[in-house]
C-alpha cells in the first residue's frame, strides 16, 4: 500500500506478503506474512508463514518470526527468534510491550513436538489497546508453552519455564545446578501445563477470529485495505490450523508415553497414567469443540452491541483502527472484552484438565 518502503538497508524478497501503509521492510526474506500498517522491520529478517504484525508493531535487525501475532505497538529488538507466539500490551509507541535483544522462544521439545505456543497478555483485553505493557528482558528466553500477564517484566538473562498470570510482576528465571541424571525418552511429565496452555492459546486465536471477522472489516476503505484484512483473516486461519495440528501430534504421542510408564510402574491407576488418559479423552472433545467454534458465525448480544458501537465511532474518527478503538467509552470496551472472553471461556471451561 501507499508509502511503503522495501530494501532501504539490504535486498528484500517478498513472497505472498501484504504490506500496509507506511511500512518499512529494510532487508530480508518475508513469506506469507501480513503487515497491517505503520510497521518497521530491520535488515536480516526471516519472516515466515502465519505471521501478522498489527499496526505500529516493529522489529529491529536479524529477527525470525513464524506463526507469530504481534498486536499494535509491540516491539521486537535485535537478534531474536520469536516463533509460535502472540504478544499484546501497551497503549502507544511510547508505552509498548517489548522483547529485548538476543531473546529466544524455545518452541521445539526433546520429544520432538511443537505444542509450545506462548501468549504474552491475552486476546480479549489486548484488542482494546489499553493494557499495561509487558517486557521480556534481553539475553533471555521462554520455554514454551507459557503465559505471561500484563505489566510483567522478565529480568534480563532469565529463562522462564512457568506461567506468570498475575499482573505487574517482576519475574526472575532460576538457574540450574550442575547435575547429570538418566534421561527418559518419549515420556511427558508436565502434561497438564502443556495441554492447558495449548487450550488457552487456541481458544484465544478463535476469539481473535471473531474480532477479525466482525470488527476489522469495519475499517475497509478501498480495494487494497480489503485485501489486507482478507490477508489477516487468512493468516489467522493458518495459525489456528497449525496450532490444532501441533496439539494433535502432542496428544498422539501421549499413547507411547503412557505405554512406557506402564512398563515402569505396572499401575493403571497411578496419577501419571490417569492424567495421560484424561488428556487423550479431552483431546477428542477438543477437536469437536474447536471445529464447531471455528465455523460458528453467530455473535452474542455483547458482540452485537460492541460492533454497533465501533461502527458508530468510525463515523466520528474515520476508518482509523487505533484511534477508533482507543476512543471507545469504558462501558463499550467492557462489552467487547466480555464478548471475546465468553468465546474463549466456552471452550476453556469444557477442556481444561
Amino acid at each position: 500500500m501507499r508509502n511503503s518502503q522495501l530494501g532501504y538497508e539490504a535486498p528484500v524478497t517478498l513472497e505472498n506478503t501484504l504490506v500496509g501503509e507506511n511500512t518499512k521492510l529494510k532487508g530480508g526474506f518475508f513469506t506469507n506474512a501480513v503487515f497491517a500498517g505503520d510497521n518497521s522491520f530491520g535488515s536480516g529478517a526471516h519472516v515466515r508463514d502465519g505471521t501478522i504484525l498489527e499496526e505500529q508493531s516493529n522489529a529491529a535487525h536479524t529477527v525470525g518470526l513464524k506463526q507469530t501475532i504481534l498486536f499494535p505497538f509491540v516491539t521486537i529488538g535485535s537478534l531474536i527468534n520469536f516463533c509460535d507466539c502472540l504478544m499484546a500490551g501497551g497503549t502507544s509507541r511510547k508505552d509498548h510491550s517489548e522483547v529485548g535483544s538476543s531473546f529466544i522462544h524455545f518452541n521445539y521439545t526433546p520429544n520432538q513436538d511443537k505444542a509450545t505456543p506462548s501468549m504474552m497478555g491475552n486476546v480479549h483485553q489486548g484488542v482494546m489497546l489499553n493494557s499495561k505493557p509487558i517486557f521480556l528482558g534481553g539475553q533471555g528466553g521462554l520455554v514454551g508453552p507459557v503465559r505471561i500477564g500484563y505489566g510483567c517484566i522478565t529480568a534480563a538473562g532469565s529463562i522462564i519455564r512457568k506461567n506468570e498470570l498475575k499482573q505487574g510482576r517482576l519475574v526472575l528465571g532460576g538457574a540450574f545446578k550442575e547435575v547429570s541424571v538418566p534421561r527418559q525418552y518419549d515420556v511427558y511429565t508436565n502434561i497438564s501445563h502443556i495441554f492447558n496452555n495449548n487450550i488457552h492459546y487456541i481458544a484465544g486465536l478463535i476469539s481473535l477470529k471473531s474480532w477479525y471477522k466482525h470488527i476489522r472489516p469495519l475499517f475497509v476503505y478501498d480495494e487494497f485495505s480489503r485485501a489486507l484484512i482478507n490477508g489477516m483473516q487468512k493468516n489467522l486461519d493458518m495459525c489456528i490450523k497449525e496450532r490444532i495440528h501441533r496439539f494433535k501430534i502432542f496428544c498422539e504421542k501421549l499413547n507411547l508415553s503412557k505405554e512406557i510408564l506402564l512398563l515402569k510402574t505396572k499401575d493403571n491407576n497411578s496419577k501419571s497414567i490417569l492424567i495421560h488418559d484424561k488428556a487423550m479423552d479431552k483431546f477428542k472433545l477438543a477437536s469437536q469443540i474447536f471445529n464447531a467454534e471455528v465455523g460458528n458465525k453467530k455473535i452474542n448480544k455483547n458482540g452485537e452491541a460492541f460492533v454497533f458501537a465501533v461502527e458508530k465511532k468510525t463515523e466520528q474518527t474515520g476508518k482509523k483502527y487505533i484511534k477508533t478503538i482507543q476512543s471507545l467509552d469504558p462501558d463499550e470496551s467492557k462489552k467487547g472484552i466480555q464478548w471475546l472472553f465468553d468465546i474463549e471461556q466456552n471452550m476453556v471451561e469444557q477442556l481444561l484438565i
